[in-house]
């Protein structure tokens, strides 16, 4: 049996491989800092941190995530006590979102973990394929956003 497959050097299959890599090494990294927070959990912290008092569906488009989905990802950051629903003073109908306290010390105190995250799965790169790296990933990125079904959306 051979041990390269065609998929070996596609990039679909390569970007999935990262992906997994990636989850799996902030999970570890997360959980050896004491904290049960997902990739998508923390963006999520990140954008409602930075956009106090949003709804939920513009922090599903801040972070280019479904709008279905995000509501159950903000049950369990609110059933773990990091984030707070409110109603909307403007329109009764809408929630805005919140960090609770534990919310804003748990992303304080992960934010650190999640920067060498990021360094520790771009291990084998020196810095300068770092940079050339990040930057396609994000041309890349950009170029295919509204072929998503959640496409990124920054106000």
């Amino acid at each position: 049996m051979s041990g390269a497959l065609e998929i070996h050097d596609m990039p679909g299959h390569l970007i999935r491989r990262l992906q997994q890599i990636s989850v799996s090494v902030f999970a570890e990294r997360v959980a050896e800092a004491g904290y049960d927070v997902t990739p998508v959990q923390y963006a999520a912290l990140v954008a409602i941190s930075a956009n106090p008092g949003i709804d939920q569906a513009t922090l599903a488009g801040l972070i280019a995530y479904d709008r279905v989905t995000i509501g159950g990802v903000l049950d369990r950051l609110e059933q773990k006590g990091m984030v707070r629903r409110e109603t909307s003073s403007r329109d009764r109908r809408s929630r805005e979102l919140h960090l609770a306290d534990d919310g804003a010390r748990s992303l304080a105190a992960l934010q650190p973990v999640v920067r060498k995250v990021q360094s520790d799965i771009l291990t084998g790169l020196d810095n300068g394929e770092r940079e050339t790296l990040l930057a396609l990933l994000k041309k890349t990125t950009q170029a295919g956003n509204e072929l998503s079904r959640a496409p990124l959306k920054v106000a």
